[in-house]
């Protein structure tokens, strides 16, 4: 991966691996976009986004992208991460809204996010979605079990036996969703650049050591 072009980073995560932290200071260390599921379900809520609205949008705009990122997520210009209030409500239909719609609907999403400039995605298949892309790097973060489950204990205010029922239920249904949409197992290593397992390290630690790799890489 080439950091002096624009580049994409995809993080696939373990459920209480830390991953969706350590990609959110890994892209302000880089000050790039940081982008996750909330961000795209925002988008998605906030402008009411289906497949087919994305379309009738990209047709009448050519920066149609452009301008709700810079509204809702702008690049930190101080390496700092810049965050945005949820929005409440739900403007989806579960019942009418198919998983293959959402998919692709997000996955025209994080294309124009990757082809607005270098960032940092956690997430949404983006190993997959971005295949292909000409400066990416994927990663993969997962932990011992019970560090995760002391993680969404603490994250989430569960007992322990609702975090690991809530872990299995997350891990199940996210393997559900990449074999459907990707065709593998979101635990295939052959689809990463790098796994790493945090579990004798901090965040930071984990960050370091990405960047570490990066510049490794970079050389």
């Amino acid at each position: 991966m080439d950091t002096k072009q624009p580049f994409v980073i995809t993080i696939s995560r373990e459920l209480g691996s830390g991953g969706r932290t350590i990609g959110r200071k890994l892209a302000a260390q880089l000050n790039v976009r940081y982008s996750d599921k909330n961000l795209i379900k925002d988008l998605m809520e906030k402008f009411k986004l289906s497949t087919w609205e994305i379309e009738r949008i990209k047709g009448q705009k050519k920066n149609w992208l452009s301008d709700f990122l810079e509204a809702v997520a702008p690049v930190p210009n101080s390496g700092a991460y810049i965050g945005f209030e949820p929005i409440r409500g739900n403007h989806w239909n579960n019942a009418q809204v198919k998983v293959d719609e959402i998919y692709e609907a997000e996955a025209q999403i994080l294309r124009g996010i990757a082809e607005e400039n270098s960032c940092v995605i956690a997430g949404r298949s983006g190993f997959f979605v971005l295949k292909g892309h000409p400066n990416k790097l994927d990663i993969f973060i997962q932990a011992p079990l019970e560090q995760r489950v002391e993680r969404v204990m603490k994250k989430q205010g569960l007992s322990e036996k609702e975090a690991r029922e809530v872990i299995a239920a997350v891990d199940e249904s996210r393997e559900n969703y990449v074999r459907r949409c990707a065709g593998v197992s979101r635990y295939d290593t052959r689809n990463y650049d790098l796994v790493l397992n945090v579990g004798e390290m901090s965040d930071d630690d984990a960050v370091a050591c990405i960047l570490k790799y990066i510049k490794y890489i970079s050389r």
